[in-house]
Parts: structure tokens; C-alpha cells; sequence
């Protein structure tokens, strides 16, 4: 069984960052994910707000991260689902479903992330991070005088919303039930010249051969099917923190996410997590990669303490 300092389990921005910061403070780190490195920015065509790099495409910007990792001898980077985590005294062991595989270190970073909610229609899988989007902030200035459809009513889809339609030729949303945002947010949205709201609503299809075109969706109260052009889509239906594994814990929220403080400790002396999959306002790559340093630093101080 491989012995560790710091295993982190997720290999997106927290835990590329989490591995560096704990590399750096002489860490023998286990880099652990089911998939490849990056998280979701894999997922997202263009980047346009991370300090520095401009412009950039998703998976370049993971590609870039994780060759920052392996510029270290003490980051050992590996596949695996993780099964459960469990605690050994004061040793923490990470159980894979792969074979069983079993990793044990002295401190852990979970950094699993989230999934966006998705509507598992034709077109979705096809269009993912190239016309279909989860995130105005990060993809919105690419859409500037073009039509776009935002898919949900909740406050995450009418906050992007507005802040959309400052920059977009025409805006529609398409939502399951009415506008369920704060009610301020909602009268400023339906108050937008070039916004159209249609409630109550299924999605059906995507539409495009090469290219997203439009959206094809129909009415749950009358069945009038309708088709509105667009050249990009945002869907703000949920998301999903990714921490099943941990549900017999006592980690988590109601919601699922890791409740930390603002060190990124857990409830579990040792444990510490970073990223999307925890309790905070913001998720983006740069608040991700923040969360990350913050806890790579309090691991190796909780390893440096132990060992006396």
C-alpha cells in the first residue's frame, strides 16, 4: 500500500493547485482523478478571465496546470474512482473501486468538484463546451451581438441573464416553470427590450449539424411546439456536487457539498477540502485554484504538526 503525505482526490484547479502549493512545502503528494486532469474547464471552449493567460481553450489551460504539476519529482499522479475514504488512526486511506486499489497519506484534500445538472436530450452531448455552456461569466463575451438562450428560471439563470443581456443581441429563456428568482431580479430581467421568456416549457432537442443553430422545445400547458434560432446556449437547471463517496461521512450539507471554514478544514481533523464540490458563493477557476492553495497549506502544516 503506497504512503503518503497529502493525497487530493480531484485533479481540476483546486487540486492541480493543492498538489503544487503541498509540493512545494516538501509534500509527498498523491494527484489522484477517474479522468483525465482538469475538471471541467475541460469541458469549456473558451477561457476568458483567468489573470495572465488571456484567451485561452479550457483544455489548454488544464493541459498547461497539470504540466506545472509534473514539474515535481513528489507529485505521483493516478487514475482512480474513489470508493470511500476511512480513517486509520491518524492515517487516512483512500479506497478505489479499480481493483481495490488503497492509498493512505497523513492529510487529504477532496477537491471532486461538481456536474452541471443536464437535460440528456439530442444534441446535448453533441454541442457540450462548443454552443452549450454553463457558465455567462466565462463564456459570455464570445456571444457579444449574437442570439443566445439561457435554459432555467432560478437565481443562478436570471443573474447570468442579466448580465448577458448587456452584451448579447437577443436573449431567450426557456425555463420548466415560471421565473423563480428573487422577485427584484426577475421584474429587472422581464423588463429587458431584447429578452423573451417562455415559462413552462420542455426542451426537446438541440438543433445544428456542424454548429448549434437553435432550440426546440414545447409548451407543458398547450403542447405548442416552438424553434428559436441561437447561436449559443446556457443551461442553468442545477448542479451536482460530486461527493457521493462521501455520503457516510458526516461531511456533507443537505445539498451534498463539503462544509469547510475559511481554511478549507472539514469537520474531520486532517481533512480538508477545496473547489467547486464545497460551500461558497463563487466557482470559478480562479477562486477553485485559491481554495486549493489555502488548503495545500493547511495539510502540510497539519503533516508538519504530527510529525512533531
Amino acid at each position: 500500500m503506497a504512503q503518503y503525505d497529502v493525497i487530493i482526490v480531484g485533479a481540476g484547479p483546486a487540486g492541480m493547485t493543492a498538489a503544487i502549493y503541498a509540493a512545494r512545502a516538501d509534500m509527498k503528494v498523491l494527484l489522484l482523478d477517474k479522468l483525465a486532469p482538469g475538471g471541467q474547464i475541460i469541458n469549456t471552449n473558451e477561457i476568458q478571465n483567468y489573470p495572465g493567460v488571456g484567451t485561452i481553450n479550457g483544455a489548454e489551460l488544464a493541459y498547461q496546470m497539470f504540466e506545472h504539476t509534473q514539474q515535481f519529482e513528489s507529485i505521483t499522479f493516478d487514475y482512480g474512482t474513489v470508493k470511500e475514504i476511512c480513517e486509520e488512526g491518524t492515517e487516512k486511506k483512500v479506497i478505489c473501486e479499480e481493483d481495490g486499489k488503497e492509498f493512505t497519506a497523513k492529510a487529504l484534500i477532496l477537491a471532486t468538484g461538481t456536474q452541471h445538472r443536464c437535460l440528456n436530450i439530442p444534441g446535448e452531448d453533441k454541442f457540450k463546451g462548443n454552443g452549450i455552456s454553463w457558465c455567462a461569466i466565462c463564456d459570455g463575451a464570445q456571444y457579444r451581438d449574437r442570439d443566445v438562450v439561457v435554459i432555467g428560471g432560478g437565481n443562478s439563470a436570471v443573474e447570468e441573464s442579466i448580465y448577458l443581456a448587456d452584451m448579447v443581441k437577443t436573449l431567450t429563456i426557456v425555463t420548466m416553470f415560471d421565473l423563480t428568482a428573487d422577485p427584484i431580479a426577475c421584474d429587472k430581467l422581464r423588463a429587458m427590450d431584447k429578452v423573451t421568456i417562455y415559462p413552462y416549457q420542455d426542451v426537446l432537442e438541440f438543433e445544428g449539424e456542424d454548429k448549434l443553430t437553435g432550440v426546440h422545445f414545447k409548451s407543458t400547458k398547450t403542447g405548442e411546439e416552438t424553434r428559436v434560432a441561437c447561436d449559443g446556449v446556457f443551461e442553468y437547471i442545477g448542479l451536482i456536487p460530486t461527493t457521493e463517496y462521501l455520503k457516510d461521512t458526516g461531511l456533507l450539507n443537505k445539498f451534498g457539498y463539503i462544509e469547510v471554514d475559511e481554511k478549507m478544514h472539514t469537520a474531520k481533523a486532517g481533512v480538508f477540502a477545496a473547489g467547486d464540490c464545497v460551500t461558497k458563493n463563487l466557482r470559478q477557476v480562479i477562486t477553485a485554484c485559491a481554495d486549493g492553495a489555502i488548503a495545500a497549506q493547511e495539510a502540510a502544516h497539519y503533516v508538519q504538526n504530527l510529525e512533531g
